[in-house]
């Protein structure tokens, strides 16, 4: 058996998340992973089953999803890549294919995962590239989100970020960095940690917001890491603005430069 990883790229609006909803290889409600794993089996004559580096919601985009499978179909990489992408929906497309050690994994094997979250912040509603960002009417005060989001950076309970159905044994996990800042009407908020709970990013956007509006004091989402209610932080941001950079991997792994340590 040859072991595989994937880039993917994808426009989750047309999804229901990345996780298949359905047994392998049986019809189901479309989610990126069903796609996904219809075309690979299409290419290899027979079934072929992938590991994800992490899932995504419903409309939540990814520029470097990476994923696993094993075979022992012989193709080459060129041709996993270009014969999944011909029979893939417009919106997925899988930009590279490497061999990989048996001991790859895509979720274990990762370091750390990276997400941006882009808010058009102007007083118009946007016509053109809205699927990939949320609009904001009243100004954001980027350098009072930014400090505020410092508060997060580190090893924490992030149980007010946490959605109800969030399936995590626990709600530990480390923070290594986040930034906002403003790019001409746009603010970007790049959010890297070790792992992410269910809604976590969107929620502490969802937190930041309030504080960017000058309607929270930046000293408010550290009161509300502390506090560990979810019922007490700001709505989940919409998924429209998010999207899941890639995960991290050890050089050793001979992955492309964008998911390499």
């Amino acid at each position: 058996m040859a072991r595989f990883a994937l880039g993917v790229e994808y426009d989750g609006g047309d999804f229901l998340g990345w996780q298949r909803l359905s047994k392998p290889g049986v019809a189901g409600d479309e989610t990126v992973q069903q796609a996904l794993e219809t075309a690979l089996s299409f290419v290899a004559n027979t079934q072929i089953d992938t590991i994800c580096a992490g899932r995504t919601d419903a409309g939540v985009h990814a520029a470097c999803q990476v994923v696993h499978f094993e075979t022992d179909v012989q193709r080459d990489p060129r041709g996993w890549v270009l014969g999944a992408t011909s029979r893939l929906p417009p919106s997925v497309s899988v930009r590279w294919c490497v061999p990989v050690a048996d001991d790859f994994h895509a979720r274990f094997s990762a370091v750390a995962r990276r997400y941006r979250y882009r808010i058009l912040n102007r007083a118009v509603r946007p016509a053109l590239g809205r699927q990939y960002v949320t609009w904001e009417r009243l100004p954001l005060d980027v350098a009072a989100m930014h400090a505020a989001a410092q508060a997060l950076v580190g090893e924490h309970d992030f149980s007010a970020f946490r959605t109800v159905h969030c399936q995590a044994p626990h709600a530990r996990r480390d923070l290594q960095s986040i930034t906002v800042e403003r790019s001409a009407d746009e603010v970007w908020i790049d959010v890297r940690a070790n792992a992410f709970l269910h809604h976590m990013v969107r929620n502490i956007v969802g937190s930041l917001i309030p504080v960017g509006r000058g309607e929270q004091p930046p000293a408010w989402v550290a009161e509300l890491l502390a506090g560990r209610d979810r019922n007490v932080a700001g709505p989940t941001a919409p998924p429209t603005g998010l999207c899941f950079l890639g995960p991290v991997y050890p050089g050793l792994f001979g992955l492309p430069d964008e998911v390499s340590a």
